[in-house]
């Protein structure tokens, strides 16, 4: 990257994602966006486990690996972990990524099917059609990972499916707000070359924060004038819905093909876009 200043709005992974931009030259500015805060309560997640037990539940979605960890903390109290291992081998259980897969594999849950990258609700539908098949008057119970997957539970409901969505933890505004309005102010003034998202949440969150200071606009503008990379199609999804163009979307959905590709990338596109090198 030869120096290009990276603004990276990653919150958990933050310090391993400025270690990837520095080791590709890049001088990486942490802004985390978001925190996930697990909720201490959740009926939905109780009325998961009711509903296993009863034998009612056709087939469980699992769509984060922070998020199942999460449902097992949550439910802990009415069903300790082994319990709900049990529950969870009884029924269809789909993972969409290789996160919740690996924590399915550490408690010996069986997987009915595994989602292709990139992972998305698309993907998830399209495994279901293949592995499941017809779901008119069946109950599937997807895990949110913050916000509900509107798309998702459109599709779902679509193919005859009674959805029950099963909440464990939802986004919050980092406890430092800080480091994001500094980057945020730094964008604005077009000291920064290079910006990194990670997820649909980041870009929600960031634009948010814009808005709350009133620099939306103004952060939009800059960024149209940034190489802006986007870790996959949800993620571009949603920067597109702000009319902010992608750049760079990475040949596989990880944080390692986006800053090698990006970093491959990056002089290039910036001298297009701003017309000289850094």
């Amino acid at each position: 990257m030869n120096g290009l200043r990276v603004v990276v709005f990653e919150s958990r992974k933050a310090a391993e994602m400025a270690r990837l931009v520095e080791r590709h030259g890049g001088a990486p500015v942490s802004a985390p966006s978001m925190r996930e805060v697990p909720l201490a309560a959740s009926p939905e997640a109780l009325e998961l486990v009711a509903r296993l037990r009863a034998g009612t539940i056709d087939l469980v979605v699992l769509l984060t690996g922070v998020g199942t960890r999460a449902l097992a903390t949550v439910v802990e109290p009415v069903a300790p972990r082994e319990e709900l291992v049990a529950l969870l081998s009884r029924v269809a259980v789909i993972p969409r990524g290789p996160k919740p897969v690996a924590v399915l594999k550490e408690w010996k849950v069986p997987i009915a099917a595994t989602v292709p990258e990139p992972n998305t609700w698309r993907e998830l539908l399209d495994t279901i059609d293949e592995r499941i098949g017809d779901l008119r008057g069946k109950t599937v119970a997807v895990q949110e990972y913050g916000v509900p997957n509107a798309r998702l539970y459109e599709g779902l409901s679509e193919r005859g499916a009674s959805v029950l969505a099963v909440p464990v933890y939802r986004w919050a505004a980092p406890e430092d707000p800080g480091p994001l309005r500094a980057a945020l102010d730094a964008l604005v003034r077009d000291e920064l070359d290079v910006a990194l998202f990670t997820s649909a949440n980041q870009v929600y969150s960031v634009l948010g924060v814009a808005n709350e200071r009133g620099i939306a606009q103004a952060v939009r503008e800059s960024l149209g004038r940034m190489v802006v990379a986007s870790v996959g199609p949800v993620c571009s999804e949603a920067l597109a819905a702000h009319g902010i163009a992608v750049d760079v979307e990475p040949s596989h959905p990880k944080m390692g093909h986006l800053v090698q590709e990006t970093a491959e990338r990056a002089g290039e596109i910036r001298v297009r876009k701003r017309g000289k090198p850094g």
